[in-house]
């Protein structure tokens, strides 16, 4: 299914990216690069038109326009399921299943070593809950239980959806660490992130999103000449640039 790539080539390009609720412009002629190997964050305001970004992208929204490449050759919206998994913020998925039961329904399908599941649930500090229902479970809980879901699948470009919102601290540091070790073992993530903080410490690249426009990319240093500001913090950065 991949081929082999030179790692300054793009994994995912996507090329004018539009689409427009009734009148209103939701995104408007974004394009960029997703490279391999890397964290790369989709950053802005609730509203920006992240979420439908991804959704475009992962061909689960129709956009207007949109030309997706996977390693140089287009990437039909059919088949993107097959290299990109995406996980959604606010889902409650098999609400009625305990959380080892769901997990492992997963870990089966997806053809994972019951090792691996394990270790999950413990990174995640999921042991407790494994007879919980998932319908009944805090955010953070849920969330973690997701991430789990997300990590035993097997697509080369993971794609996360506000993936610290309900963690503590603690927990968003946890979760951090171990997506970092996800990206070391070859992964390549695009995490849509409005906490900027959290994004500074855990994308390697950034994409500044500003009511359906693309404002910036690049990394932070890329950003700070781009804001003229060699000391900016994202947050800076943010509002110079928008």
């Amino acid at each position: 299914m991949l081929s082999a790539q030179s790692s300054s080539d793009p994994l995912v390009k996507v090329l004018k990216l539009s689409k427009t609720f009734e009148d209103y412009p939701a995104l408007s002629e974004v394009s960029f690069d997703v490279l391999p190997g890397e964290i790369l964050g989709l950053i802005g305001p609730n509203g920006a038109g992240k979420t439908t970004l991804i959704e475009c992208l992962a061909g689960l929204l129709p956009a207007d326009t949109i030309e997706v490449q996977w390693q140089g050759g287009v990437l039909p919206a059919r088949r993107r399921k097959d290299v990109m998994f995406y996980l959604p913020d606010g889902i409650v998925p098999y609400s009625e299943h305990g959380v080892g039961e769901f997990l492992r329904l997963f870990q089966v399908l997806y053809g994972q070593e019951e090792q691996r599941l394990q270790w999950l649930v413990h990174r995640l500090e999921l042991a407790g809950v494994v007879n919980k229902k998932m319908g009944h479970l805090s955010k953070g809980t849920l969330k973690r239980s997701l991430l789990a879901l997300s990590l035993l699948a097997p697509q080369p470009l993971l794609i996360l959806d506000e993936p610290f919102d309900g963690l503590d601290l603690r927990q968003t540091r946890a979760v951090i660490e171990l997506l970092r070790e996800t990206q070391a073992q070859g992964r390549t993530l695009l995490l849509s992130i409005h906490q900027l903080a959290d994004a500074q410490k855990v994308c390697d690249r950034l994409l500044l999103l500003c009511a359906g426009r693309l404002v910036g990319s690049g990394t932070m240093d890329d950003l700070r000449r781009k804001a003229g500001d060699p000391n900016a913090g994202l947050e800076d950065i943010f509002l110079a640039l928008t």
